[in-house]
């Protein structure tokens, strides 16, 4: 428990002060919630032996009315200072981890993790923000509570203290080999969680797919077979925990009933009076209370436990190194681009061996070859991405490790294949290619990309919202609207990921068009199929198994013959590169 106050208060950053704050006055109300049992007592003892006047009982009145008074005000000051502070500590920390998963190399987002992401950030982290700051004060409040009880004790009697020592110790005992269960089933649960998580996203973004093969059936099955597992999963939560908690209640009975029997016992020795008696008799019923209510808690412990191990995970993985303290020049003699023996891996598989080549400024590469062979990847590494095993990307002359991720993404833009929208305004979709652009810029930036005539046709124009993903759009529409964004950002670099590959015809004279007026006095890379894409780029490289088979222009490849020829034979056959001949 102590180890996980110390967990909350290290994220809790500014509000710290206010937690331990919260914490003290936590501690006041515990020790005036039971200043009446001893005012109490006080009063007794006076009355038994004759020593009590009147004015005694109106001072113990006025007392004990101030303790009950004093008590609601601590507690409302606690409850203020700690009660949207879990709100507020977890805010922070999800804008913390979105700084952190921007820092991420992308690979981290491919291999799996994407249900581990959601999973932490709706359910882990709600658990403890809705839990944690309720949960602390309860338990710093019962511990202090204990803590009093055990020291009056101490106060009337030190057998009958000692004897509550002991009984607690027992009480000790018991948690500690609940904690070591409830540890493990609650890592269980939350692992559950991210699967179910990842089952559920799995079912919803793939529905399209799943209804036209007809494996509804199928996948709905794997979909209940995860929520089967889930109940299952806290049922036998619930189930482990269970034996734990009636130990404790026999303990807790069983330590009540044994310090009423010494007390009685010692009584009859004349070892404590019949005013301590009494005294003892007050509180007895309430002796082991706080700690029982204690570990009443104990599954929201260990389940909060599991979730700041998942959440402290995910902040441990390791970002992609920021470091770099260089500037990309505004002039250079040195090629804009310049791959010089890069090697890169995924894990332990090999994609590219010795990757080199220029490429000047205000030219075009144009990077073809089989799927997999490694040309997306080339891409990628160029934005950084990932960084490379060894050798060096450079831009400008500058190695992009040693560059500002912020310096090299402004001299980037990017067209991908899957273009993905934010449920926004159409304005704010192009206007993220540069936040401070004037309105009249980004209308011009989508009139050069073919877009302005849809969107002026659209019920509320360049202020339309459009679903997540950009759903209600075409992917033509949605493919013209990213690059206008490009546009309106005018970086040096524009790299094309397959941009007019997945639209029809129709859409594909636009896009042509705006992807002409986006690379205007730009060095471009182009990953494309299209032979009229390809056929006028000032160089071709052909990427075959993570290595650079030829080189050349279109003419010098078509000459020299080989795999290049082969995939502008096939390409007029309209049957890719899956019939490729390798040379």
């Amino acid at each position: 428990m102590i180890k996980l106050m110390k967990r909350i208060l290290a994220v809790s950053g500014k509000y710290k002060r206010r937690i331990q704050l919260a914490f003290v006055f936590s501690f006041l109300k515990s020790l005036l919630a039971k200043a009446p049992i001893m005012l109490a007592f006080l009063a007794l003892a006076g009355f038994y032996e004759g020593t009590l006047a009147a004015v005694d009982c109106l001072w113990y009145g006025i007392a004990m009315a101030a303790c009950v008074l004093l008590q609601v005000v601590f507690h409302h000051i606690a409850d203020r200072l700690q009660s949207a502070a879990g709100f507020m500590v977890f805010s922070d920390m999800r804008m913390e981890l979105g700084a952190h998963l921007r820092r991420m190399p992308m690979g981290y987002f491919t291999e799996g993790n994407i249900g581990k992401i959601s999973s932490v950030l709706s359910s882990d982290m709600v658990f403890i923000e809705e839990n944690c700051m309720t949960v602390l004060a309860d338990m710093m409040s019962y511990i202090f509570a204990e803590a009093i009880m055990v020291i009056f004790l101490l106060f009337f009697n030190l057998w009958i203290g000692l004897a509550a020592l002991v009984i607690i110790g027992i009480i000790l005992l018991i948690a500690r080999s609940m904690k070591k269960e409830a540890l493990q089933d609650s890592k269980d649960r939350q692992e559950q969680n991210e699967n179910l998580t990842e089952a559920v996203l799995d079912f919803v973004e793939g529905i399209g797919i799943i209804k036209t093969y007809n494996l509804l059936g199928e996948k709905s099955k794997e979909l209940t077979e995860n929520f089967e597992k889930s109940c299952e999963t806290n049922i036998r939560f619930e189930e482990n925990h269970s034996p734990y908690q009636l130990w404790m209640n026999i303990v807790y009975g069983l330590g009540v009933a044994a310090i009423v029997a010494l007390s009685f016992f010692l009584n009859s020795q004349a070892l404590l009076g019949v005013t301590f008696l009494v005294g003892i008799m007050l509180f007895v019923s309430d002796l082991f209370g706080p700690i029982k209510a204690l570990y009443t808690q104990a599954t929201r412990l260990t389940v909060m436990n599991s979730c700041m191990d998942r959440i402290e995970e995910v902040f441990g993985e390791k970002e992609l190194p920021d470091n770099g303290k260089t500037s990309i020049p505004e002039n250079s003699e040195a090629p804009e681009v310049e791959f010089r023996n890069v090697r890169f891996a995924y894990g332990e598989k090999d994609v590219l061996h010795s990757i080199s080549f220029t490429l000047p400024q205000h030219t075009m590469a144009a990077l073809v070859g089989p799927s997999g062979g490694g040309k997306s990847t080339v891409a990628n590494l160029l934005a950084r991405f990932w960084d490379v095993g060894s050798g060096k990307v450079l831009v400008r002359g500058k190695d992009v490790r040693d560059v500002r991720l912020a310096d090299l993404m402004d001299h980037i833009s990017m067209v991908f294949q899957r273009v993905y929208l934010f449920q926004d305004t159409i304005y704010n979709n192009i206007a993220m290619g540069r936040p401070d652009a004037a309105r009249e810029e980004v209308m011009e930036a989508a009139k050069k990309a073919r877009c302005y005539d849809f969107i002026m046709a659209l019920p509320n124009g360049f202020d339309t919202v459009i679903g997540e993903g950009g759903e209600s759009l075409s992917g033509g529409e949605r493919q013209r609207i990213s690059i206008a964004r490009c546009i309106l950002k005018d970086a040096p670099i524009v790299i094309l990921d397959e941009a007019t590959a997945s639209v029809d015809a129709d859409n594909e004279s636009y896009i042509q068009q705006a992807i002409s007026e986006l690379c205007k006095g730009k060095t471009l890379l182009v990953i494309a199929h299209r032979l009229n894409t390809i056929r006028n780029a000032d160089q071709i490289l052909v990427i075959a198994d993570g290595r650079i088979a030829q080189a050349g222009t279109h003419k010098e490849l078509m000459e020299a013959g080989g795999l290049y020829r082969d995939f502008v034979t096939v390409r007029q056959q309209s049957q890719g590169w899956n019939r490729r001949v390798n040379a």
